[in-house]
Order: structure tokens, then sequence, then C-alpha cells
């Protein structure tokens, strides 16, 4: 998984899905905004990629901007298109699977 910080301008609108690029056969990362309550992070997964079953100490809001994705909350299987979004909930395993490729928010949340 590549990773690297977005650089945009603040009070600035930017489109979402501009800020970060599909990669064939990967997921690609970038981290837009970090502080000591949380992360925000966007991510490009190409299809039939995904991130195996995981836990997090801390709940991890999901935002689906481009394409779907399913996503397995403790054993659950949710199709989450574009324009959808899901909460992952802390110390609940999940995982998730492009089942087209997929742009992603992940608000994740330390408390």
């Amino acid at each position: 998984m590549n990773s690297t910080e977005v650089k945009f301008e603040p009070a600035q609108p930017a489109r979402v899905a501009a800020l970060v690029d599909y990669q064939s056969g990967s997921i690609v990362s970038r981290e837009i905004l970090k502080g000591t309550a949380g992360k925000v992070t966007l991510f490009a997964v190409d299809e039939g990629e995904g991130l195996s079953e995981h836990t997090s100490p801390f709940n991890a809001l999901v935002q689906i901007v481009e394409g779907e994705a399913e996503i397995t909350v403790s054993g659950q299987p949710h199709r989450v298109p574009a324009g959808e979004l899901i909460l992952m909930p802390a110390q609940q395993p999940h995982a998730l699977k492009a089942l087209k490729r997929f742009k992603m928010v992940l608000t994740m949340i330390r408390s």
C-alpha cells in the first residue's frame, strides 16, 4: 500500500475523487488530515483488491465516493456503493473488498 500526504488549499473546495489515483493491482492511500482526535485518509482500491479482516481500537467511518465496496463488519457483509457510508465500530473485526474499483474517505476517531 502506498502512502503520501496530499496537499490542497485550506478553505478551498477540492474534488475528493481527484485527490487520489488508482494504481493497477494496488491500494493507494493519501492522508489529508491528522490531529490528536483522529485522521482522515483517502483510498483508491483497484478491482479485486481489499484489506483482510482486522480490528481497530477506534471507530472508523467509511464514505464511498466512487465505485462499490463490500465491507464486512463482524462477519456481516454489506454492499456499499458511491454516496453511502458505513461505521466500522471499534474492536469489531472488519474487512474491505473492491467489487468494482472504488475510492473512499476513511475518518478515524480516537475516543
